[in-house]
C-alpha cells in the first residue's frame, strides 16, 4: 500500500476505493495509530525543530504564524480524537471541524519561566536552589556561602508532583482520555 493511498484515507479523499479504504482502517485500528501522535525524537534543543513556531505558539494562540507567503491563520483541527488534531496538508481547513482555541493570552516558552519561578517562590525554595533550576548564576557574596542541599531538593520535588498531581486531577475531570499519547497513558495511569 503506498503512503499517498494511506494519505487519502487519512484525509478522507473519495478517490480511494471502498475496499482499500476498509484495509487502511483495519490496519490503522490493530496499529493503535493516533492521527497527530508524536512520532521519532525531537530535536535537543527547541528552537533548532520549529516547537515554538508550529506547535508551541499556535497551541498558546489559537493561530500559526504569519510567515511569508501565508498569513496568521487559526489552527484546523479534527473533532475526532478529541480534543481535537491539527489538520495539515492541501484543504486542511476545508477538512477540518473546528479551529483551536487558544490555552492562555500570550504565553510563551519565556513565560513559562516565570510561571516556574512563581511557583518556586510558592513553595518556598531557597534563593539558591531557585537560581540553580533556572541557570541563573548568582556573584552576591551570599551565594558563596549558601549551597543546595539534598533535602531542599527534595522539598521542591515533593511540592511539584504535588502541584502535578491536583493539576492531572483536573485535566482528567475535563475527560479521562487524551490523544496525546504520554498523557492518556498519565490520565489512565493515575485514574481513581
Amino acid at each position: 500500500m503506498s503512503v499517498g493511498t494511506v494519505s487519502g484515507v487519512l484525509n478522507q479523499r473519495s478517490t480511494v476505493a471502498e475496499p482499500t479504504r476498509d484495509r487502511v482502517q483495519a490496519a490503522i485500528a490493530d496499529l493503535g495509530y493516533v492521527r497527530g501522535a508524536v512520532t521519532g525524537t525531537l530535536a535537543p534543543h527547541w528552537h533548532r525543530n520549529g516547537f515554538a513556531t508550529w506547535l508551541f505558539q499556535p497551541a498558546a494562540s489559537g493561530w500559526y504564524p504569519d510567515k511569508a507567503p501565508r498569513k496568521a491563520r487559526p489552527v484546523p483541527v479534527l473533532a475526532e480524537p478529541w480534543p481535537g488534531v491539527p489538520v495539515r496538508g492541501r484543504n486542511a481547513t476545508g477538512r477540518a471541524d473546528a479551529c483551536w482555541l487558544p490555552v492562555a493570552p500570550r504565553l510563551t516558552p519565556h513565560g513559562l519561566r516565570h510561571t516556574y519561578k512563581t511557583l518556586m517562590v510558592e513553595l518556598g525554595t531557597p534563593a539558591t536552589l531557585m537560581d540553580a533550576q533556572m541557570g541563573h548564576e548568582d556573584g552576591a557574596v551570599q551565594a558563596r556561602y549558601a549551597h543546595i542541599t539534598p533535602a531542599m531538593t527534595e522539598r521542591l520535588l515533593d511540592g511539584l508532583t504535588e502541584l502535578w498531581s491536583a493539576a492531572l486531577g483536573k485535566r482528567r475531570g475535563l475527560s479521562p482520555g487524551s490523544p496525546v499519547a504520554v498523557l492518556d497513558r498519565l490520565l489512565r495511569e493515575d485514574a481513581p
